[in-house]
Formats: structure tokens, sequence, C-alpha cells
């Protein structure tokens, strides 16, 4: 028999390109299990071919590598037929990994066909060495060649499956595979190659394929094929993780814009989106099981007070206080949620109206006990309006409604308790809601009006301005106080392009005035909360400043005290701002709310006005007395002007003057009146 022995190198060269081929099965089968359609269809089709190559490829360098006393040659087709058996074989493991469960009677079948195939390719391989005598076969070498082929393929078959899909972990995982299923694969074909023997003195043959040559060019181009294939593999794994990753951070994104549009942001309860969307099922399910449920509408008593005395963070703090408490008689299917500012709602299963009171009635117990706001000890009540479906609305917004009524009905009656929704309630509530939908064509019909009062100076009642004060000419009620309409205005919106009016109105009426020569005279308006917060504000009292020529200095803008203190960075920015403008800032109300001196310092405002209810029971002694001299002597110090409003007698006017405000208001001086009749009074005078 001929000996033989093998190349080292080309040895090494087949173990390296039987383990790439495995690496690039179980990268193709991560691909194809992660993809769908056309894409499914390729990444199996170029997968199957790279790995069937490699396969191919480790087999016949692994010939090559013997290193006989002979010339070995080989024949084109059954060398080529070796090849498609490699291709069909890898083309049917990727498929049959490609499911989305691979059970024992799968796996099974699919392994002793994966493996019969690859044996078929080794031996097909060696019957295409093209030699003049017979190769002896030791067949014992040849089963266990098979029987390494069918467990090799079984094993290959069973770890592609289990690490098709991509996973932080399952990366060294794939590399430790691979390197077990490259050996597997070599093993098989060096036992393979061990069962034969080839006879000695055997005439070489003249025809065929030249290997010297074929094993350099084999493993350059296999190692090409499999090397481009796995890194196109590899940089779609990492752009399929960087698009998952993308995915699940836009998922989230979206999860947490979703609750954020459904969720009170202070309580994280329902806010009015999602409490109508319940009230709509409660409705249907009501409907379909004929059974009544409560809608109780809640509002706390005093809770006002105690934002404008203490600020907004300690009533931020009292609202989450409630609500824990409003929770805790609640059982069975209900839904609370938040839907103003301390406006609460609630949908309750309910059998008879009794289960609805004895709800109400242990609400109002819970919010009844002072609440430990640190370090406060607040007080506030509840007032709850109860309506039944059907018996108190057909639909949703008759029962919000009714509710709303009953819950009125018991502010107007006491506080602190319950009420069911009677017909008689909608008197006031039909009268509320008419003119709250005539509010909504004030603007529109030009029944707005502005009267103005005079700002004098204390030391010699020369008048140095005018406060803007806004009315409403009501087309069957007549003229309207703002404290019956602003209220509203606030709660549906319409303050803003209300409060936009009012500054454009008062610029304009101010620039008629400086062209009847009054040129010393400025314009205070009022910013309502809402309008004070909104980001076009500059832009509106700029536009009107340049479309009525008044110099910026001549326009103040009133921010009462709770309101420049609610955010106070964002007011020192806005008035910042502002003042930047040249517009000049001034801080109402004083005294009534909660203000930080670090913040008030800060403020870039040019007065401060001491509220009316200080001036009222002004003496020349007694607490308000003390309070307006802190005020004054504060303002003194920070360099601020001092306006008092409400002036009303003479004494009031003689003991302000001596204690050193600036500028006086009230009805001693003057009462609001239109720009016709200021204009007409002070022609008169002149």
């Amino acid at each position: 028999m001929l000996a033989s022995h093998y190349d080292p190198i080309l040895v090494a060269i087949s173990f390296v390109i039987a383990i790439l081929a495995a690496w690039t099965a179980l990268n193709m089968a991560g691909r194809v299990s992660t993809s769908v359609g056309k894409a499914a269809w390729m990444w199996l089709s170029g997968g199957g071919i790279a790995m069937g190559i490699g396969i191919w490829a480790m087999h016949f360098i692994g010939m090559l590598a013997m290193d006989s006393a002979m010339d070995i040659r080989y024949n084109p087709a059954l060398t080529a037929l070796s090849m498609a058996i490699a291709l069909a074989s890898s083309l049917f493991a990727l498929w049959l990994v490609s499911v989305d469960k691979l059970r024992l009677r799968r796996l099974l079948p699919g392994a002793i066909v994966m493996g019969t195939g690859v044996a078929l390719m080794h031996y097909t391989g060696m019957a295409a060495m093209d030699l003049s005598a017979s190769i002896v076969w030791h067949y014992q070498w040849v089963a266990l060649s098979v029987v390494i082929a069918l467990l090799a393929s079984f094993a290959a078959l069973w770890l592609t499956f289990r690490l098709r899909h991509e996973a932080a972990q399952v990366a060294l995982m794939r590399f430790g595979a691979a390197v077990l299923m490259g050996v597997a694969i070599a093993g098989m074909h060096y036992t393979g190659m061990m069962a034969a023997q080839f006879p000695s003195h055997m005439p070489m043959a003249h025809h065929g394929l030249n290997g010297s040559w074929l094993a350099v060019l084999v493993s350059v181009v296999t190692l090409f094929i499999l090397g481009i294939t796995l890194l196109i593999s590899m940089l779609d794994a990492r752009l399929q993780a960087r698009t998952a990753l993308l995915a699940s951070s836009l998922a989230e994104a979206n999860k947490e814009l979703a609750q954020l549009a459904l969720q009170d942001t202070l309580t994280r309860l329902p806010n009015r989106v999602l409490f109508e969307d319940r009230l709509s099922q409660a409705i249907s399910k009501a409907d379909r099981e004929e059974r009544p449920f409560a809608l109780m509408f809640m509002d706390l008593d005093g809770f006002k007070t105690v934002n404008d005395a203490f600020g907004h963070d300690v009533g931020d703090k009292l609202l989450i206080a409630v609500t824990e408490r409003l929770q805790l008689p609640l059982s069975g299917q209900f839904t609370l949620a938040r839907i103003g500012g301390d406006e609460f709602v609630l949908l309750a299963d309910i059998s008879a109206p009794d289960d609805a009171a004895r709800l109400a009635s242990a609400l109002v117990q819970a919010i009844d006990a002072p609440f430990m706001i640190d370090p406060y000890e607040l007080v506030v009540t509840l007032s709850v309006g109860i309506a039944l479906y059907p018996h108190d609305g057909q639909n949703d917004r008759e029962l919000m409604f009714n509710a709303d009524a009953a819950m009125y009905h018991t502010k107007h009656t006491g506080r602190n308790g319950y009420h069911f929704f009677q017909p008689s309630m909608n008197t006031f509530a039909q009268q509320q809601l008419q003119l709250m939908n005539d509010l909504w064509m004030a603007v529109e019909r030009q029944e707005l009006r502005l009267h103005y009062q005079p700002k004098c100076q204390a030391s010699s009642g020369t008048i140095m301005g005018f406060e803007a004060l806004l009315r409403w000419e009501h087309p069957t009620k007549g003229l309207l106080a703002p404290d019956v309409f602003l209220p509203l205005a606030e709660k549906t919106g319409i303050i803003i392009p209300m409060g936009n009016w009012v500054i454009n109105e008062a610029c304009r009426q101010l620039s008629e005035w400086r062209s009847q020569g009054q040129l010393e005279w400025s314009m205070a308006v009022n910013l309502s909360a809402l309008q004070f917060e909104q980001p076009m504000l500059l832009d509106t009292v700029l536009a009107c400043l340049e479309r009525h020529h008044i110099p910026a200095e001549m326009l103040i803008l009133e921010v009462t005290e709770t309101t420049a203190m609610h955010n106070p960075e964002q007011s020192v920015e806005v008035l910042t701002r502002l003042t930047e403008l040249g517009v000049k800032a001034s801080i109402d109300d004083f005294g009534t709310g909660y203000s930080s001196l670090l913040y008030l310092k800060r403020l870039p405002a040019c007065e401060l006005k001491i509220d009316r209810a200080f001036v009222k029971e002004l003496k020349g002694e007694g607490e308000d007395a003390t309070i307006v001299s802190a005020i004054v002597a504060l303002a003194r110090t920070l360099n601020l002007r001092v306006v008092a409003e409400g002036v009303e007698t003479q004494a009031q006017l003689e003991f302000l003057t001596q204690l050193g405000c600036n500028t006086l208001q009230g009805y001693l001086l003057g009462k609001p009146e239109s720009a016709e009749a200021i204009t007409a009074s002070h022609q008169k005078a002149g």
C-alpha cells in the first residue's frame, strides 16, 4: 500500500474553514429567523451557498492536504457533484432550523438527511480522485465516519436552532458552538480519509484537474466567500440591534407620552381625557347589564385660600395628600380622576342610591380631618355633587353637567357635604352654561369694554396714568363686573384671547390720549396667570407697542404676587425679557400671597401694589397699618415704588402719603370710567 501523510498547513486551513462554515451557519440562521418574505429567502439562499461552499472546501482541501508519492488528479464532474451535495445539505439545514419550533420528531429525520448528505459529499469527492486503480476501503472506518456525520449533523442542527436569536450572551456561545461543529465536521472527514488505502506502484493519471494549485485557489476563494458572508451578516445583526433598540426606545417614549396624555402629572390619577373614555365605557356597560352607577363631582373648599396664602408648592403637596385620602374609602369598580385644579370626579358602581350616599359621606369625612403639610396644619373640606345613571342623565355630558350642578348646590348651602342632583338645581347651572356660551362670543361681537381708573401722585394728586379694568357689556344683562365672568374665562381658557384684546385696546387708547397731548400718562394692564405663562406673551406685547407707537416704558404690566411666585424662575425670566424691551412690571395684590424675598429681590419690577384689603380697614394704629408700613419699608429697601389701591377716605389718603407711598388709586381719587368720559372731563377742565 502507498504510504501518505498530510501537509500540516493545509490541515490547519481545513479546520479554520470548517469552523468558519459552522459560524456562518449559526449567523445565517439568526438572519433567516429575524427576516420575513423575500429577505428571509435571500438570507437562506446566500447563507446556504456560503455554508455549503465552506463545508465542501474543507473536505476538498483536506484531500489536497494528503501528500502522497503520486500525483493525484480529480474528475471535474464528480467534484462538481460533491459540491452540489454540500450546497443542498446546507440549504436544507438552514431551512430546517428557521421554523418556530424544532421538535425531536423533526430534528431526527433532519439530522439523518443532513448527515447522509455530508457523508455522500465526502465519498463522492473521494470518488472524484482520478486513479487508475481502485482504493481499498476499511469499512469499519467508513461506518465510523458516517456515524460521526450523523451525530455532528444532529448537534449542529440543535445548536443552530437554539442560538439563532440575537442576544448579548449569544455571540460567545456561537463562537464556542462553531468550534465544536467545525471540529466535528473535520473529524468526520479525516475519519473517512483513514478508511481509504491507496495501492502502491499505481500509475499516475494524466488527465483531470491538477491539485498543486487547486489547494491555494480553493482556500483563498472559500475564505473570501465566508469572510464576506460573515461580515455582511454581522453588520446586518448590528443594524438590526440598533433598529431594535431605537424601536424599543421609541415604544417606551410613546408609552410615557400616552401616560402623560392620560394621567394627571401631579397626582398620577386619570385626567379628563381618560376619565371621559371611562365614563363612556361605564354608560355602555350599564346599558348592557341594566345596572346604575354614580358620578360624583368633588371640589375642595378653601383650597384657593391655602394656595394664595402658602404658595403653590404647599398647594401641590396638599392635592397629593387629598388624593391619598380620597382613595381610602374606595373599593370594587371605580375610577377616580382629577380634571382641574382642585376638582375631582369619581365613577363608582352602586346597587342603590344609598350606596352612593354612604360613599359620599365617607369621602367627606376622609377630607374633614386636618392635613399636616410640614410645617403647616391645613384644613380644607369637600363639597360633593352626585348624579345617578340613567336617572340624572342619558349621556356623559348631561351626567357631568348635573353632577357639577349638584356640587355647586352643596357649596351654596354650607359646603362640607354632598347633595344628589335635583332638576331645580339646573336653573343656576343653566345660567352659568349660558353665560359661558355668551362669553365665547363676547370678543367676536365686540362686547368687551375697558374702563380706566386714575393712578395719582400721592403728594400732589396729579394723574400719572390709568389702570385698564375689563367690563363686559352683555346684550341682556347689561354691564358685568369682572368677578362675574373672569372665573369662567379662566376655566375655559378664553382668558388668553381676551387678555390679548385688553393689551391691544389699552395701547390703542393710550395712543389716542398721547395724540391729544397727554404724553405723561402711563397705562397699567393686569395679566392673568394663564396669560403670563403663554410663550407668545412677549410677541403680543411688542406687536401692540409697535402697532400703536407707544413707548415701552409707558406700559406697566401687573402680575399678582401669587402668579409671580408660582414658578419664580420662569417669572424672573419672563419679567426680565419684558423689562429689556422697556416695559415696566408691577407686583399686584402684594401682601396676600406667599413671597420668597430671595426671588422678590430678583424680580425686575418697578413697583409694588398694596392690596386693597389692607387699605380698607386702615387706621393710624392696628395690624393693617403695621403691614402697610412694613411693605413700604421693604419696597424702599428694594428701590421699588409703592402703589396703594382702594383709597376711599381722606384719612387713608393722608396716612398713606405720610407713610411714603408714591402713587394712590381708589374711589376717592377717581372711579373707573370709560375713555370717552375721561377725555371729555379733561377737555372741559382744560
